[in-house]
């Protein structure tokens, strides 16, 4: 089955129960032994960090032991940013920075790296928009030219801007409009948050986009798109001495605009009450149903038990729902548990798709039941040594393996940076993963989710036909 979820670009951590079946191993040294295991000693990232005058943040990850480098540059505003009617703007902008500027014709950017062996790409999310390429290390300067170019001299057209909406909108349709369980994924943050701006989701809405006018672009620009919004993040084969000098001649130029920044001061309340919401779309094969709560910022202290807790729920077909509803029950076609956490505040969901054959009246109520079954009976029932240290060194070996890669190195800095403020707290988060205990695991959950109030969420279908057929008795892969 294909992904149900958009992409998540969450911490560096979030996520990675879907890699972790394949990932398990692939490093011998903290390979899960049949006892608790010992403690790894888990390689820096070795930073070097400093601060241009003009605000611009500078974070260096020199490796000579390769011979490409990964240039980012990751600036502070996200879909939380997005001005009021305009959702899905900062996900409209990052398409722009790729038109031309003063001085770079329409996809240039794109010569100055796949022609050159090297690749270039973009992503935005809540709290940040990241753009990022590797290229051959020869090539470094003119990408740090180029990126400063795109930052200061930005010029766009009508032309560009509408065939760029375009794109998006397109994109819009067929990840949520066209998608089975788009729209269902898709409403989820309006049901965790009731007042911060995370309750818009970052794709937007085809309105909101048709809404949104060449001057919304510039001044866009104007207000975030400034060296002192933005982190300029390196790493691979660098000369720490020419980098620093390339940097200060093609950044340290920009000036710091005199205006201050927008910032989303908004405080998520505590949820008082449950709630439900019945969803219908016209192209939904099978009954589903979601159930939503609210989660701690990313720099809380119960992130790290948070992932292990997904993990262990639904990190590959060893997991407890999968094994519970796909495989056992074969009530479910897929099912899952995510911790999504932002810089602000965060959601856990839990979810389950069912197999068919029964009206989604007698089905989802079931699944809703098994889904907390299965949650309580982690959180409050015994968790074997093996099975925890399993989805540790699952966990941390897919985090490893992402940085082998200077992309990876730059991507783990970047994102400590958006959740924590702080680059160093990308080496500090494997060591709280690592120390997560089976008790930890237990009292997150208690806490955000047993002791939480809920959102759930039925999905099903709007014409009201019959239910398919009952799915064949052979059971479904996992974790979509």
């Amino acid at each position: 089955m294909t992904s149900l979820l958009l992409p998540s670009r969450r911490r560096t951590l979030q996520g990675l129960g879907a890699l972790a079946a394949g990932a398990a191993g692939a490093l011998p040294a903290i390979a899960a032994p049949a006892g608790p295991s010992p403690a790894v000693s888990l390689p820096a990232l070795g930073l070097r960090q400093r601060t241009l005058a003009n605000g611009l943040q500078v974070i260096a990850l020199p490796d000579r032991g390769t011979a490409t480098v990964s240039v980012q540059v990751w600036y502070r505003v996200g879909g939380r940013d997005d001005p009021p009617g305009r959702s899905g703007f900062a996900h409209l902008f990052e398409h722009m920075m790729f038109k031309r500027t003063r001085h770079m014709a329409n996809e240039m950017f794109d010569r100055l790296t796949e022609d050159v062996g090297g690749q270039n790409n973009a992503f935005t999310a809540e709290d940040v928009t990241a753009y990022q390429s590797e290229v051959p290390s020869n090539h470094l300067e003119r990408l740090l030219w180029a990126e400063a170019e795109r930052m200061s001299n930005l010029e766009v057209d009508q032309a560009s801007f509408d065939s760029e909406r375009a794109v998006v909108q397109e994109e819009l349709r067929q990840r949520v409009l066209a998608s089975p369980y788009g729209r269902l994924f898709n409403a989820l943050p309006s049901a965790a948050f009731e007042v911060h701006p995370y309750r818009r989701p970052v794709v937007g809405s085809i309105e909101d986009l048709d809404a949104a006018g060449l001057d919304d672009v510039r001044a866009f620009h104007r207000t975030y798109y400034r060296p002192d919004n933005a982190v300029l993040i390196v790493a691979g084969d660098l000369d720490a001495e020419a980098f620093d000098a390339a940097v200060d001649r093609y950044f340290g130029r920009l000036a710091r605009p005199e205006a201050p920044i927008p910032r989303v001061t908004v405080q998520e309340p505590h949820r008082l009450r449950d709630a439900r919401i019945a969803l219908q779309a016209p192209n939904v094969p099978l009954p589903a149903v979601a159930l939503v709560w609210q989660g701690p910022p990313a720099r809380s202290d119960d992130a790290a038990a948070l992932d292990v807790a997904s993990a262990l729920l639904s990190g590959g077909d060893s997991s407890r729902l999968n094994q519970a509803l796909v495989y056992r029950a074969r009530s479910a076609q897929a099912s899952g548990f995510q911790t999504r956490l932002h810089a602000d505040a965060g959601m856990l969901l839990a979810y389950a798709i069912a197999v068919g054959g029964k009206p989604a009246g007698e089905q989802l109520p079931a699944l809703e039941k098994a889904l907390m079954r299965e949650i309580e009976s982690l959180a409050r029932g015994p968790i074997a040594p093996a099975e925890l240290d399993k989805v540790r060194t699952q966990l941390l070996t897919a985090a490893l393996l992402e940085r082998q890669t200077p992309q990876g190195r730059a991507a783990a800095a970047g994102w400590a940076v958006v959740n924590h403020g702080d680059a160093a707290q990308a080496d500090r988060e494997l060591q709280r993963l690592q120390a997560v205990r089976a008790a930890d695991v237990q009292r997150v959950l208690r806490r955000h989710v047993l002791e939480g109030r809920r959102v759930t969420l039925t999905y099903t279908r709007a014409d009201g036909g019959a239910p398919p057929p009952a799915a064949s008795s052979t059971p479904q892969g996992g974790r979509p």
